[in-house]
């Protein structure tokens, strides 16, 4: 009832086409840009019940991880990011980047979402669709980047159930002409037993996680330098299969005029076990006892040169270079890689009723040359309807990961292979926008997607391996509409309709057809988030359906003090069962879970 008055009322309305965006590489309103872009601000961030980011991103429609499970209990090899269908198999078919600098772990591609202090969040901006001109392999599906904030002492403490703790903190500085800050973020739980209650057994235990992360950032004069630490420890739902992660990076940036220079490296310490577990779940064996030690170095320089009043041209050079070393005593397997590319894109304003951007990219991979097209069209029909259009081609190298690593979850093994190429994406679109009603319908199709291919199934176990197989597709809707009320009230909605399918006639995994986010949120006091999906198959065969869910979460805040809020959260308030894999054993998503807090400075 509250979101049909706001969508009926339109006096003291407004949209959100005034904002800023960065993640297309050039900074424009978002109404004049021709990529599909979602903005979460800082009260959208704020308001809603999700105790880290990739939860809180779910209020995207298209966005999801390799499964429906979230960072706190996921392991981390299956938490790449994935848009409009696309599917995954743990690693990221989307680029995700923290001002900038890239975060996707350079040996696997997935993300550690905990490196991101939620306190130090400014927005987040998310663009679907092929962006492979301008960032290359990681943007495959499309881009989502954390901007962080500049002011403001900020601290979230909150407690919960599941013995849940968290705690972030921004603190700013300044001194001459230097400034900066420093961020930490904590999160602990014991989380709960993943698998299904009729399936449970002996060896079934509540899958734990604890994550550190701190990070301080110097800046004078355009010019930046940030350090972090990031650790993480997990029990995955047994009492023999655990992981850690000890990650290290400095990262500079350079920005004034024309000119914007990235740079970073990174260190990464891995470990995984793996165990066979019994089918009556009584016993489990350990089967890996693995180390992952990986590091890179790379960096970006991008350059921008108005030509006259109307026209602009972007030239840039990219290059990285990754190694890492898989350790299963007495097995151990090195690889490296190294990556190089040069782009660059021609913009053009027509008067100020339409925009054309061409862009093109060129990456060397191995003994690979991959170029990357695309072409994007806005045009302002009237000062309240416009039109967008685009067709590209993207790509996305293997990582080492899926070269050299093999690894098992429950009883599905899925196995390396060193002989995986890239796979190539081709896209278009259309799109229409109306004051604050947007819709896009899309075409992707992805040639030799490396996809997990089942080999083998018995009782016991199931084996697969990373293939270049055939390929898939995505062919859909995206439907958004979102309003801001009196400076106060925020509602928004989304639709998609994915139609993703294998060359072989089989529903893309993971991927279902249908997704719908609701939020409505006032001020930083007070936000609901619901979301449902329909059902979706674990499996390359449809072997294994995982059911339809609708989730909703509400938070709310008191304040008792100036800037001091007394919080709380609660996910999943009707108890919703959300099954999130089949391996076979049915394993599932978060339950309800209740936090209290405090927090201070988030209503500035």
């Amino acid at each position: 009832m509250l979101l049909l008055l706001l969508l009926l009322q339109d006096s003291g309305l407004r949209t959100q086409d005034s904002i800023t965006v960065t993640a297309t590489r050039t900074t424009s309103r978002l109404a004049d840009t021709p990529a599909s872009v979602v903005i979460l601000n800082r009260q959208a961030i704020a308001s809603t019940a999700a105790p880290t980011v990739d939860d809180a991103l779910r209020q995207v429609p298209g966005f999801t991880l390799f499964r429906r499970s979230g960072s706190r209990t996921a392991n981390p090899t299956s938490q790449g990011a994935s848009l409009r269908g696309l599917g995954g198999s743990g690693t990221s078919r989307a680029l995700v980047l923290d001002d900038g600098i890239p975060l996707n772990d350079p040996f696997g591609g997935w993300i550690f979402w905990g490196r991101i202090p939620r306190a130090s969040l400014d927005r987040i901006e998310v663009v679907r669709g092929g962006a492979s001109d301008i960032y290359g392999s990681g943007a495959m599906s499309g881009v989502v980047q954390f901007i962080r904030r500049r002011d403001g002492l900020v601290v979230d403490a909150d407690a919960g159930t599941e013995r849940t703790a968290t705690l972030s903190v921004f603190i700013p500085f300044a001194r001459g002409d230097w400034n900066g800050n420093v961020a930490a973020d904590f999160l602990t739980t014991d989380g709960y037993v993943l698998v299904d209650r009729d399936q449970r057994g002996a060896v079934d235990r509540a899958a734990s996680s604890r994550h550190l992360d701190f990070d301080g950032t110097l800046r004078r004069e355009g010019f930046f330098v940030r350090a972090s630490r990031y650790t993480e420890s997990r029990n995955n739902g047994t009492p023999l299969q655990v992981n850690d992660t000890v990650l290290r990076q400095i990262a500079a940036g350079f920005d004034r005029g024309p000119l914007v220079v990235r740079l970073d490296e990174n260190i990464n310490n891995y470990h995984q076990t793996f165990s066979a577990i019994a089918v009556n779940r009584a016993s489990e064996r350990l089967t890996v006892d693995q180390r992952v030690p990986s590091h890179s170095a790379g960096g970006s320089a991008q350059w921008r040169m108005p030509i006259g009043r109307a026209q602009a041209l972007i030239a840039g050079v990219e290059g990285r270079a990754v190694g890492g070393t898989d350790e299963e005593p007495p097995n151990r397997v090195k690889g490296h890689q190294r990556t190089g590319a040069i782009f660059v894109e021609d913009i053009v304003d027509f008067g100020t009723r339409a925009n054309l951007s061409a862009g093109i990219r060129r990456d060397s991979w191995r003994n690979d040359s991959v170029w990357s097209p695309r072409v994007s069209l806005l045009v302002h029909a009237t000062d309240r309807l416009a039109f967008t259009a685009a067709a590209y081609r993207a790509f996305r190298a293997p990582t080492l990961n899926e070269l050299y690593r093999s690894f098992r979850v429950g009883n599905v093994l899925t196995l390396a292979n060193g002989a995986l190429g890239p796979e190539q994406l081709s896209g278009f679109e259309i799109g229409v926008r109306s004051g604050s009603f947007r819709a896009t319908l899309f075409s992707m199709t992805i040639t030799d997607a490396i996809t997990n291919v089942t080999q083998t199934t018995t009782p016991s176990l199931i084996t697969r391996q990373r293939e270049n197989f055939g390929s898939s597709r995505s062919r859909g809707a995206e439907l958004e509409y979102s309003r801001v009320w009196r400076n106060a009230w925020t509602a928004s909605a989304g639709y998609l309709f994915a139609g993703a399918t294998l060359s072989t006639g089989a529903r893309t995994p993971q991927v279902p057809r249908n997704q719908a986010t609701l939020q409505v949120s006032y001020r930083s006091l007070a936000g609901m988030q619901a979301r449902w999906s329909s059902m979706q198959f674990d499996d390359d065969l449809n072997q294994f359906p995982l059911r339809r869910f609708f989730v909703f979460d509400l938070f709310a805040a008191r304040p008792i003090g100036s800037q001091l809020d007394a919080t709380v959260a609660v996910e999943n308030i009707f108890k919703s069962r959300i099954e999130t894999a089949a391996t076979p054993v049915i394993t599932l998503g978060q339950p309800r879970a209740v936090r209290v807090g405090l927090r201070y400075g988030f209503r500035r």
